[in-house]
């Protein structure tokens, strides 16, 4: 990485300008051409420096108000294949394999619904305990009751 990479994270990292060319009105900023830009992002997201571009809608403002972090236990034999069934569905956001810590936390499976109901959450929550079948040992929902952080790592 070198200072126009550092200066291209530095500029987008809180979101790209909202103007109808948000990547020519960035590259305007950092003082170098749309297509040096583009060349740029695209590199650093090869080497991993960047996972993604994308949207990240509020979903509380949507109306998204019961979100909850499914936690589940599930047989590490199959926690791969699963797992990446459980990502697909189209109303998981997030979905992770995660280290027990036993004794007392025996779940290695974690996947966030939301729901703009309680119910609907927990028609979501259904789904996921149907797909893992017997391969689900137990589970729990650990439902949000406040925004604690909206944001991922900022470098200066």
């Amino acid at each position: 990485m070198d200072a126009i990479d550092r200066k291209i994270i530095s500029a987008s990292q809180t979101g790209l300008p909202l103007t109808p060319e948000p990547y020519q009105t960035l590259a305007e900023q950092i003082g170098i051409s749309a297509d040096k830009l583009m060349q740029r992002l695209t590199r650093m997201q090869e080497l991993g420096i960047i996972r993604r571009i994308g949207a990240i809608p509020n979903h509380y403002k949507l109306g998204y108000k019961h979100n909850g972090m499914t936690v589940w236990d599930i047989d590490d034999a199959f926690i791969d294949q699963l797992g990446k069934k459980v990502g697909a569905l189209e109303f998981v956001s997030h979905c992770y394999h995660r280290p027990r810590h036993l004794p007392d936390w025996s779940y290695n499976l974690f996947a966030m619904v939301h729901g703009k109901t309680a119910d609907a959450a927990e028609q979501q929550i259904q789904q996921i305990a149907k797909l893992l079948g017997e391969h689900c040992r137990a589970h729990e929902v650990l439902y949000s009751t406040r925004i604690l952080k909206k944001t991922g790592l900022r470098i200066k």
